[in-house]
């Protein structure tokens, strides 16, 4: 049995309640002065006497006759009248709020083309616009309200992506120079302090560091600056081959099993996808560097590639403990990590999963990050599946 649900407050359901209450409210008005009109005429009839001539007794009764059929053939017609009048109201009523509705959705019809086109819009693609053509009303104000608001967001995110760039590139001058200055010190002939090496060394760990986090500023700001030069088609399974055979003496240090499985044309030439190889190859780099580096020791990595009509995809998946989503959520954004585990190594800058995101975003797809019930954390990049080049096994 289907129950009965309230219809939703929206701009359309109340523009048809108004048009169907002011034609009511009209039909009402015309049909109470038309009875009116009626009532009137009845009373007029009445007060129409007989002339001031003498009549004899049988032309009275005959004119009280006539009379008294002229008032009933009247009243039965203003019956009539006010049901014919009532029935006619009911059924417009009901034309009218379907008319009502129709003529709402035609004139809230720009607002939707306008939601509909705002909602498509993110921080990935601010140089799209509404461009709304028509007469130069209320509508149109707001279409080229929204336009101008999404040029000034344009303006501010392309300033500060530059400023991230730029300063990321003029840091990087100070770091080589400080590098500089130590490789020096350490290098007079005179024997150096035991302290001094080892402070020497500890700085220059922290160079490093810094030097990776500036790598990383700078991959992000590229990630996140629009167009995409040198598409090629390239595999995700060949990537994360590749990139799980540089980390093979970590993988071995820390005794992880890997499983490498993929859909039926196998892990290592599925998955197959368009876009800048040296964003890609970091992308799938960094999955997997956080894949190998946030493991516990004796743990395991799996990693599948699937495809279907539309999208490639390559899931990596790790053990590992009990996780919050709500945690996992935060961690595409810079410099999120998941408690102290996660930032034991040295070698984290806390940007690695937000590059993946942005980069796959930059190609049209997506990072999906959940929390997995039994434990551990599955990483999921979604992205536009393009057809396997010529000379490759299908």
């Amino acid at each position: 049995m289907r129950t009965w649900r309230r219809p939703e407050n929206t701009a359309r359901l109340r523009f048809t309640v108004l048009y169907g209450a002011m034609f009511l409210l009209s039909g009402v008005g015309l049909l109470v002065i038309t009875n009116l009109v009626g009532l009137g005429g009845t009373m007029v009839s009445r007060s129409t006497g007989p002339s001031a001539e003498p009549v004899t007794l049988a032309d009275a009764d005959r004119i009280a006759w006539l009379q008294a059929r002229l008032s009933d053939t009247h009243a039965a017609q203003s019956r009539q009248l006010l049901i014919g009048s009532a029935v006619a109201l009911v059924v417009m009523g009901v034309v009218s709020i379907m008319l009502g509705r129709v003529i709402a959705g035609r004139v809230l019809r720009p607002l939707s083309v306008i939601t509909t086109a705002t909602r498509r819009i993110t921080a990935d693609n601010l140089n799209e616009r509404l461009a709304v053509q028509g007469p130069d009303d209320e509508v149109k104000n707001l279409a080229d309200t929204i336009d101008e608001l999404l040029e000034r967001l344009e303006s501010s995110f392309a300033a500060q992506r530059r400023f991230v760039a730029n300063a990321s590139h003029e840091l990087r001058t100070p770091l080589a120079t400080m590098r500089a200055y130590l490789d020096v010190a350490l290098a007079k002939p005179e024997p150096v302090p035991a302290q001094t090496a080892a402070l020497a060394d500890r700085l220059r760990t922290e160079l490093d560091q810094v030097d990776r986090l500036l790598e990383g500023l700078l991959m992000l700001a590229r990630a996140q600056h629009g167009s995409l030069s040198d598409r090629t088609t390239l595999s995700l399974g060949r990537l994360a081959t590749a990139a799980l055979d540089a980390r093979s003496a970590d993988i071995t240090a820390k005794r992880l099993t890997v499983d490498s499985s993929g859909d039926s044309s196998g892990a290592d030439d599925s998955g197959w996808t368009q876009g800048n190889r040296t964003l890609l190859t970091r992308m799938i780099d960094n999955l997997i560097d956080n894949a190998v580096t946030h493991n516990q020791d004796g743990g395991w990595i799996r990693l599948a590639t699937t495809t279907d009509d539309a999208t490639a995809q390559l899931v990596v998946e790790t053990g590992g403990r009990i996780l919050d989503q709500e945690q996992v959520d935060r961690l595409a954004q810079p410099f999120q990590r998941l408690g102290a585990d996660r930032t034991h190594s040295g070698s984290g800058s806390g940007l690695g999963l937000s590059i993946v995101a942005a980069i796959a975003a930059a190609h049209g797809g997506t990072l999906d990050l959940r929390a997995r019930p039994e434990g551990g954390l599955r990483a999921a990049i979604s992205l536009p599946l393009a057809a396997v080049p010529a000379g490759v096994p299908a």
